[in-house]
């Protein structure tokens, strides 16, 4: 079939690293100024759009012609862009992303980063970013010398004063950015034959096609409750600040350099005024007066109202947030939350949802301030709800039931674990009277045998120990610290597949690696080294990809380890990431978990379901009232699915007027 790669540089007054690209085309003064594309093999060529050339009749034929395949690297953009452009759709199916199929092979997720890491001889123009900040975005006051420079060379004396810099400003400038957008192409071009030999499988296509028309479509935003809670927590703010600053004398009691100071005149000298550390102080402190401007920094430093910031300045003209999820954003498919990351929302626990919300939408704050211990944490745990349905229609939110924890026992074939999920569920419990030979009847969900057991489910699942246990809490929650390497050894002691399936999956790796062959486990699990990358294949079919693998000694333990190429763990840089028997199996249960979700997703959408969105096991599904049902979406979650038999699969669905945790 017939390709077209393409390129486009653009100009919008919008941020499109904050903003998105949905917003960021949605803006009046969205243009596309550069067009670079190619057939096939073909010769490159620029179409300068901002100097009046035309897309040629064949060009723009191509672009919604379903038997031409259009590429860029990041195609969401373009093809978005386009669509915006000619007001036209540019349907998902006809595209393919380079970025994405990048994604699926361990490689970095933008155009340099994987040009450098596949050391190919074509690379991304240095240039590009400068060249982008002088024409593709507005004129700031940083740039107004600059600009000034670029008008006097030009003969272009009301550069200084337009709202961006135009091709006639730097001509020389302008050249360069024709070549920068040609070489993109090219660049993308190579990129693409170089990993084709690992193509995108089509189920995987299709979903991405499914994910595009989420991030079209979007999700609706009730503004009145935006604009009303940012209003009401600059209020709020202010009214503290006030307070502060009568307590204090200080001229900005928000100032941790301020606070510090006048807390050492009390006599209280502190190093941080940190959250954790005002809730120690606060526990001692005796003195009213203390206690009172302690706590209204506890207050003040609650940045309830970034998000409703974040929402107002993203919403798109028809009141939609799009483009919230990215494709494939985590090295095991999973997605990333973008813009204003739906993965990141605080928990809504108050009850009141529905008086806190008509409050702030009716201005009542002082109403609110009288009926809620906290304003700023009300207004945190109302943010999900800013996510309303369209008109006449509600959500349908369906969550599947402890799916990690139900993967990886079908996966290690740990009956007694299967049990529990094909009968009460409730793997808490059932984990404590396993490690501690006690009758299930006698754990309660308030009993300390019921809180070892959820630690350690949480915590230990993945070769963790007694580091695991403490950042997740192990201490806070009462265990001593000497009950710590007890309880891991109880747990591992009565999940022995579990801990055989680490070993095994560790070992496969390694032996596939050094030996340059193909391993085989149960269900299908396979590791195979191919091309410089070890693929574990897993029951799905999907491969996950670890980039330059390699068999090094772990001299802390004298034994073999598996390094691979990444994005190191707590950094942003690209380099050789460590990793063991149970990380390899965090990753392989948690890109199966994200199989399910996306078999389930495709099968709600073929059943009429419309996707708003989707945060990490969880769906939310805007349905016209009268049509539908959670029964039924439910129904569709636990379905079976033909590569994971026996899995027990299990979704709990709730409806509801906005998002929210039930």
């Amino acid at each position: 079939m017939k390709k077209l790669s393409i390129d486009i540089e653009t100009f919008s007054s919008i941020d499109l690293a904050r903003c998105g690209v949905y917003k960021y085309c949605d803006s009046a003064d969205f243009k596309i100024l550069l067009f670079a594309y190619a057939f096939n093999d073909e010769k490159v060529e620029v179409i300068d759009l901002a100097q009046n050339e035309e897309i040629p009749e064949k060009v723009e034929q191509a672009l919604t012609d379903p038997n031409v395949i259009k590429t860029a690297f990041n195609a969401n953009f373009e093809r978005t862009c386009l669509k915006k452009y000619f007001n036209k759709p540019m349907p998902p199916s006809q595209w393919r992303c380079t970025a994405v199929l990048a994604l699926t092979l361990g490689l970095p997720g933008n155009l340099a980063g994987v040009t450098k890491c596949l050391k190919l001889p074509e690379e991304k123009m240095q240039e590009g970013k400068d060249l982008i900040k002088f024409f593709s975005i507005p004129i700031n006051k940083n740039q107004n010398i600059q600009t000034m420079k670029a008008a006097q060379t030009a003969q272009s004396p009301q550069s200084a004063s337009c709202a961006r810099n135009l091709p006639q400003h730097n001509l020389k400038k302008w050249q360069t950015f024709k070549e920068y957008c040609k070489q993109d192409v090219v660049v993308e071009r190579e990129i693409r034959k170089k990993l084709e030999v690992f193509p995108i499988p089509a189920p995987e296509q299709k979903l991405w096609e499914l994910d595009q028309k989420i991030n079209d479509n979007g999700v609706r935003i009730d503004g009145q409750l935006v604009e009303n809670a940012i209003e009401c927590a600059e209020i709020y703010h202010k009214k503290r600040l006030a307070e502060a600053a009568s307590l204090t004398g200080l001229a900005n009691p928000n100032s941790p350099a301020q606070l510090k100071d006048w807390l050492a005149a009390q006599g209280i000298e502190v190093i941080s005024l940190a959250k954790d550390k005002v809730k120690e102080l606060l526990a001692t402190e005796t003195d009213p007066k203390i206690i009172r401007v302690l706590e209204l920094r506890q207050e003040m430093s609650k940045t309830s109202v970034k998000k409703y910031e974040a929402m107002d300045k993203v919403v798109c003209s028809d009141g939609k947030i799009k483009g919230m999820l990215q494709f494939y954003g985590a090295a095991t498919g999973r997605w990333a939350g973008r813009v204003i990351n739906p993965q990141n929302l605080p928990r809504n626990e108050i009850e009141s949802l529905d008086l806190a919300r008509r409050l702030i939408k009716s201005k009542d704050y002082k109403e609110l301030e009288l009926t809620f211990d906290s304003v700023p944490d009300t207004l945190s745990q109302l943010i999900r709800t800013a996510f309303i349905p369209s008109p006449h229609a509600r959500f349908i939110v369906s969550d599947f039931s402890s799916i990690e924890a139900r993967v990886i026992a079908w996966l290690a074939g740990e009956k007694w674990r299967i049990d529990v999920f094909n009968d009460h569920g409730k793997i808490y419990e059932a984990s404590a009277s396993e490690m501690f030979n006690v009758p299930l009847a006698e754990i309660t969900k308030d009993s300390e045998l019921r809180q070892k057991g959820k630690i350690a489910e949480l915590a230990l699942g993945y070769q963790g120990s007694t580091g695991a246990l403490k950042a997740m809490g192990a201490l806070g929650m009462g265990l001593a610290e000497e009950e710590l390497k007890p309880l891991v050894d109880t747990w591992r002691s009565s999940n022995p597949k579990i801990v055989k399936l680490w070993r095994d999956v560790e070992n496969a790796a390694i032996k596939a690696v050094t030996e340059r062959t193909t391993i085989k486990i149960q269900f299908g699990l396979k590791f195979s080294y191919q091309g410089g990358i070890l693929f574990i294949t897993l029951p799905s079919g999907r491969s996950l990809a670890y980039l330059r693998p390699r068999v090094e000694i772990n001299r802390k333990f004298n034994t073999e380890k598996l390094t691979y190429e990444g994005v190191v763990p707590g950094s942003r840089k690209w380099g050789r990431v460590d990793t063991y028997g149970g990380k390899l199996v965090e990753n392989i249960i948690q890109g199966l978990a994200r199989d399910c979700l996306a078999i389930a997703m495709l099968r709600l959408d073929k059943a009429g379901y419309k996707i708003s969105f989707h945060v990490h096991d969880e769906v939310i599904l805007d349905v016209p009232k009268g049509t539908g049902s959670k029964e039924e979406v439910e129904k569709i979650m636990a379905k079976s699915i033909s590569w994971a038999p026996g899995l027990p699969l299990n979704a709990e669905s709730f409806e509801t007027n906005y998002y929210m945790k039930e």
